[in-house]
């Protein structure tokens, strides 16, 4: 997995935005935020951070045992037929922190913010087939 996250880490250094979907009772929910608030808090090995304003039925999908999934791309990237444009999904469990020092500064970071969406990434899937 390591050349995957290598690979997914480029896209996720190049997208401007980031879809954040899990599901519940009532199907599908989808949020997003900027690609440049998730590169400001970072990537810690496989764990993606977010910061979290709203959030509410991501949180209660999460708590209801929900993956998160997370579509991001650009189109500055070299896939390797040659053509431009790569995105990819990255799928993982997610835990939304309010308190505690990931909480605390990503509410620094980011004022107004509620806490940090911490999404560990288990399976990524490349959305180009050449």
């Amino acid at each position: 997995m390591e050349q995957q996250t290598e690979q997914w880490k480029r896209v996720l250094d190049k997208t401007e935005f980031i879809a954040i979907v899990t599901s519940g009772d009532e199907g599908a929910h989808t949020v997003g935020t900027w690609g440049d608030y998730a590169r400001t808090l970072g990537v810690e090995g496989e764990e993606v951070l977010i910061p979290v304003w709203g959030y509410h039925k991501t949180e209660e999908n999460i708590r209801n045992g929900s993956p998160v999934e997370l579509l991001l791309g650009t189109k500055t990237l070299q896939r390797p037929s040659g053509k431009f444009g790569q995105g990819c999904m990255l799928s993982g469990k997610g835990e939304i922190q309010t308190s505690g020092s990931l909480a605390e500064l990503t509410k620094k970071t980011f004022p107004g913010s509620r806490g940090v969406l911490i999404v560990t990434v288990e399976k990524v899937l490349y959305t180009y087939t050449d």
